[in-house]
C-alpha cells in the first residue's frame, strides 16, 4: 500500500489543534473588542505609583501626637511620635511569643519530686523471689508501692529561652503602637523626685490621672525614683533599655519621660532598606 503523505498546508498547532480549532485560530480585533480585550488593553499593575514602601522613611506625616506635661500635670507642648515605632503594623504572633518568652524566663523552676533513688526506705528485698505466691518485688521504694518513688516527675530546670533581637524589637513596636491607639500613653517632661518618698511619687502620678497598674519608664531612673515606686502597689519603674512587650501590655497606664521617648525611637526605628 502506498503511504499517505501529510498535507503541508494543514499543520497542527502547538496545542495539537488545527487552524480551525478553538486553540489555533486567532481572534479578530472586532472579537477582542467585543470581549473587552482590545489591542490597547494590557495587564495593569496593582502597585501604587511612587517609590515603594520606604517613600518617606524619615517623615512623620500621619504620626500620632501626644501632649507633654510637667510635674504639675500642665501641658507644655505637643510632640509627634515616630510612626515606625508608635504607629507600627500589628504583629499579634510576635507579641504572643514575646509575652510567652518573658513569662517563661520568670519561672523559678524549683519544682522537684523524689525518684526511687531519693525516697526514704530500705533497699532490702521484702521476701524471696519464688515460693510465696506473692508478686515478685525487689525493694519497698519501687514506684508501684505506696510511699515509693515517682517516675518521670518534674525536676529543677531553666524554662527561659532566647528570642531573636529583631523579633523582640518588632513585638515591642507593635505593643507600643497598640497602647498609643488605646490612649494609655502619657509623656512627662521629667520625674521630679527629690527624695526617696512614696508619697511624692504617688502625688505626682495622681496629678497625671494615673490610677491602677502603671509602668513608669525613664532613660536612667534615679535611685530616688526607684525607691519611691517600689512600695506603690501596681507601679513598676523600669529603664527604657529593659522595657518589654509584656510590661507595656500588663498595665493600664504607660508613663514615659521625653528622654525615654527619644531613646526608644532611636533604638527601635528599623533601618531603611535601599
Amino acid at each position: 500500500m502506498a503511504e499517505k503523505k501529510a498535507n503541508p498546508a494543514h499543520k497542527p498547532t502547538a496545542g495539537g489543534l488545527g487552524p480551525g480549532g478553538p486553540g489555533g485560530a486567532k481572534h479578530s480585533p472586532e472579537k477582542r473588542k467585543k470581549a473587552g480585550r482590545g489591542p490597547s488593553q494590557g495587564v495593569t499593575s496593582s502597585a501604587p505609583e511612587g517609590h515603594g514602601d520606604h517613600e518617606n522613611p524619615s517623615g512623620r506625616s500621619g504620626s500620632p501626637r501626644v501632649a507633654v506635661v510637667n510635674a504639675g500635670g500642665e501641658t507644655i507642648r505637643e510632640i509627634q511620635l515616630s510612626p515606625q515605632v508608635f504607629a507600627a503594623k500589628p504583629a499579634a504572633h510576635l507579641v504572643y511569643e514575646a509575652v510567652k518568652q518573658h513569662r517563661a524566663g520568670a519561672r523559678r523552676g524549683t519544682h522537684m519530686t523524689k525518684n526511687r533513688a531519693l525516697v526514704s526506705g530500705s533497699g532490702k528485698k521484702p521476701w524471696r523471689q519464688k515460693g510465696t505466691g506473692r508478686a515478685r518485688v525487689g525493694e519497698t521504694r519501687n514506684p508501684l508501692w505506696r510511699h515509693g518513688g515517682t517516675v518521670f516527675g518534674p525536676q529543677p530546670r531553666d524554662y527561659s529561652w532566647a528570642m531573636p533581637r529583631k523579633a523582640r524589637a518588632s513585638a515591642l513596636r507593635a505593643a507600643l503602637s497598640q497602647r498609643v491607639s488605646e490612649g494609655a500613653l502619657k509623656v512627662i517632661e521629667a520625674f521630679e523626685v527629690p527624695e526617696p518618698k512614696t508619697k511624692v511619687l504617688k502625688g505626682l502620678l495622681a496629678k497625671l490621672g494615673v490610677v491602677g497598674k502603671a509602668v513608669v519608664v525613664d532613660h536612667q531612673p534615679t535611685d530616688y525614683l526607684v525607691l519611691s515606686g517600689r512600695n506603690l502597689p501596681g507601679v513598676r519603674v523600669v529603664a527604657d533599655t529593659h522595657l518589654t512587650a509584656y510590661d507595656v501590655l500588663d498595665c493600664r497606664h504607660l508613663v514615659l519621660t521625653q528622654e525615654a521617648i527619644d531613646k526608644l525611637e532611636e533604638r527601635l526605628t528599623p533601618p531603611v532598606r535601599e
